[in-house]
C-alpha cells in the first residue's frame, strides 16, 4: 500500500510491471452487447448511455491505431515519454468472433509506445476459445481483463437489465484468473432498493474473487436512459447521494469492508455535464480523493479495516433488502 494513501490505488499497483509512465487511451472498436442486439435482451442496462465513455477521439469510422494515435496526441504535450495502455471501453469487447477481436487486439499492440491491453467485457462474454487466445497473449505483453459486475444480487441484476447473474460473475472471473490473466471488476454504489447496509457488505463477498482491480463510481442518472424515466416515475427506489459527504462515508465503510490487497482503481465516474442529471457534485477525480483522504484519516479508517467483521446475511423479500 502507497504510504500516501490509505488504500491500494491504482498507480502504484502499475509501477509494478513498468519502470515508466503508462496511461489508458480509452477506444471504442465498434462492438455492441447481448442484451442490445436481442441474444440477452433489447434496450441494454437500464442506466447506460455509452455516450458517456468516450472521449471526442473515440469514434467508430476510425481505425484502431488512428484512435490510439489521436490520444496519444491528447496525452503527449504533459508527458512526453509516456506509454500506453489500449482500453477497448464501450460496450462489450469480447462479443464477436474470435478472428476478428484478435485482429483489433493485435492492431492496438502494433502501435508505437503502445505496452499492454485492458478489455472491459461482460461477465456472460468470455467463450473458451477467446479465454486461450488471451492465455497466450499474457504471455508476451500486459493485459488485464476488466468485468462489468455492477452487483453482487441477482435481483438488482434483474432490475437494471443487466442479462446476466452473479454466478455468471464468479466463474468468469475464476476461469479468468486461473489463467493467470490480471482480472478487474466494476461495481455501481447506489442501484435501485439497495441500502448502504447491504452496499457495504457487497465488498466482503466481492472481496472472495480473485480479482486483482475494482472500480467503484456512484450511480448516475443520464438523460435518455430507461432508469431516468423510472427516476422520474419511482423516484422513492433511488438514492443518488446528492450529498457526495454521504457518498465519501458509504466509500469509507465500503473499503474497510474490502480485501486488504485489492487494488481501488477509482472511486467516481465523471459524466458529461450535458448528459449527467444527477448528482453532479462539480468535483474532478483528484478533488475526490482528496476529500475521501482527509475523510478517512478523520476516522482512523484504512482499506479492510473491518474484513471480514460480519456474519450477517442479506435477504431480498417484496422488493426490498433486508439484512439478519
Amino acid at each position: 500500500m502507497n504510504e500516501n494513501f490509505l488504500y491500494n490505488d491504482f498507480p502504484t499497483f502499475l509501477k509494478k510491471y513498468f519502470s515508466y509512465k503508462v496511461q489508458k487511451i480509452s477506444l471504442n472498436a465498434g462492438f455492441t452487447c447481448p442484451n442490445r442486439d436481442g441474444t440477452k435482451g433489447w434496450g441494454g442496462c437500464t442506466y447506460c448511455n455509452n455516450q458517456t465513455f468516450n472521449p471526442d477521439y473515440c469514434r467508430t469510422e476510425k481505425s484502431i491505431a488512428v484512435q490510439l494515435e489521436e490520444g496519444k496526441r491528447f496525452f503527449a504535450h504533459k508527458y512526453p515519454e509516456m506509454k500506453y495502455l489500449a482500453y477497448f471501453q464501450a460496450y462489450t469487447n469480447t462479443y464477436a468472433e474470435l478472428e476478428g477481436l484478435k485482429r483489433k487486439y493485435e492492431e492496438a499492440l502494433e502501435v508505437e509506445g503502445v505496452v499492454g491491453l485492458v478489455i472491459g467485457t461482460r461477465p456472460d462474454c468470455m467463450p473458451g476459445d477467446l479465454l486461450r487466445y488471451l492465455e497466450e497473449l499474457n504471455r508476451h505483453t500486459f493485459l488485464m481483463v476488466e468485468y462489468g459486475m455492477e452487483s453482487t444480487f441477482d435481483e438488482t441484476l434483474q432490475r437494471i437489465n443487466r442479462g446476466h447473474t452473479y454466478k455468471d460473475t464468479i466463474e468468469a472471473v475464476c476461469r479468468t484468473a486461473d489463467c493467470g490473466i490480471l482480472t478487474g471488476g466494476h461495481i455501481i454504489l447506489g442501484l435501485p432498493v439497495e441500502t448502504h447496509d447491504t452496499m457495504v457488505m457487497q465488498a466482503e463477498v466481492l472481496s472472495e474473487l480473485p480479482i486483482s482491480t475494482l472500480k467503484i463510481h456512484q450511480l448516475q442518472l443520464i438523460r435518455g436512459t430507461r432508469m431516468a424515466k423510472e427516476y422520474m416515475d419511482n423516484p422513492s427506489d433511488f438514492h443518488l447521494f446528492m450529498d457526495v459527504d454521504e457518498y465519501i462515508d458509504l466509500v469509507i465503510d465500503y473499503v474497510e469492508h474490502l480485501r486488504p490487497d485489492l487494488v481501488i482503481e477509482r472511486f467516481i465516474s465523471q459524466s458529461p455535464k450535458d448528459l449527467l442529471i444527477a448528482p453532479d457534485w462539480g468535483l474532478k477525480n483528484y478533488e475526490f480523493v482528496t476529500r475521501l483522504q482527509k475523510r478517512m484519516k478523520e476516522r482512523g479508517a484504512y482499506q479492510g479495516k473491518r474484513y471480514k467483521d460480519s456474519e450477517k446475511k442479506v435477504i431480498f423479500a417484496d422488493d426490498k433488502f433486508t439484512i439478519e
